[in-house]
């Protein structure tokens, strides 16, 4: 892979974008994640201002932690970003508060933790639109386009999307080449949303390189009924998130109106 030549059509294309569409520059959500570590990175080579945003929701201090250091080399590499720590957890926990009790508190923990998603994409729009700013999106191609992993309009709520046609294991790659420091890129992925140190491949049964070989596979007509073992498991899992997440990755359903009923 053509790592600088991908960084610079990557900042170009981005570059161009905010300035035809009359935008001051971009507002990105950091978690201490290698995608939003690689996003606002690029974003920052654009020369255009970069607004990083910390959302801790009862987030571990290793995921701030990380953050935090991160926005802090951006800081000390690039004189166009800036940084608001915007502390969520109150906000938060009054939503929960003013909400209705339910019986078992598990049975809303996946609504509560894609309800920490929608916070932070509220909160990014708030920035974005005080002084023309585009939101970000640090979304790679696996979890936008194959398994679906993200909350729609949370983290899925975004202006555009620069690493959205890049596997994971092409952003780790990419992330080597920017220079972004090797506690990012040693972490295990995570979505952050469930105040524990749950990680992506908990989640989702497989690893990023398993689920990418699965999409590789399946865009090649292949059926679980051609695999054994292991690949087989790894792409039963990888249809059955991309068939429960069509609603996210497949345009929203519109009603049309026969013409005769509008006469």
């Amino acid at each position: 892979m053509k790592t600088t030549e991908i960084i610079e059509h990557i900042v170009s294309w981005l570059k161009q974008y905010a300035t035809q569409a009359g935008m001051e520059g971009f507002v990105i959500g950091v978690s201490g994640g290698i995608d939003s570590a690689v996003t606002s990175t690029l974003c920052a080579k654009t020369g255009l201002d970069v607004l990083c945003l910390e959302m801790p929701i009862h987030q571990s201090d290793s995921q701030v932690s990380r953050a935090l250091n991160h926005i802090k080399w951006l800081e000390g590499n690039f004189k166009n970003v800036h940084m608001t720590k915007v502390n969520l957890t109150p906000v938060f926990d009054s939503l929960i508060g003013s909400l209705p009790a339910v019986s078992n508190e598990e049975d809303r923990f996946m609504s509560l933790a894609n309800t920490r998603a929608r916070l932070r994409m509220s909160t990014l729009y708030y920035f974005a639109a005080l002084e023309k700013r585009l939101v970000a999106g640090t979304g790679n191609k696996v979890e936008d386009f194959g398994v679906g992993f993200y909350t729609k309009y949370g983290d899925g709520g975004v202006d555009l999307s620069p690493i959205a046609d890049l596997l994971k294991t092409e952003v780790y790659a990419i992330a080597k080449e920017l220079g972004v420091n090797q506690e990012i890129i040693e972490a295990a992925p995570t979505d952050g949303l469930w105040g524990d140190d749950r990680t992506d491949e908990d989640q989702l049964g497989a690893s990023y390189p398993e689920l990418e070989w699965a999409m590789n596979q399946d865009e090649a007509g292949k059926t679980i009924d051609d695999f054994s073992g292991r690949e087989q498991q790894v792409f039963a899992i990888y249809k059955k998130f991309n068939n429960a997440n069509k609603h996210k990755m497949d345009p929203i359903p519109v009603c049309l109106i026969p013409s005769h009923l509008k006469e």
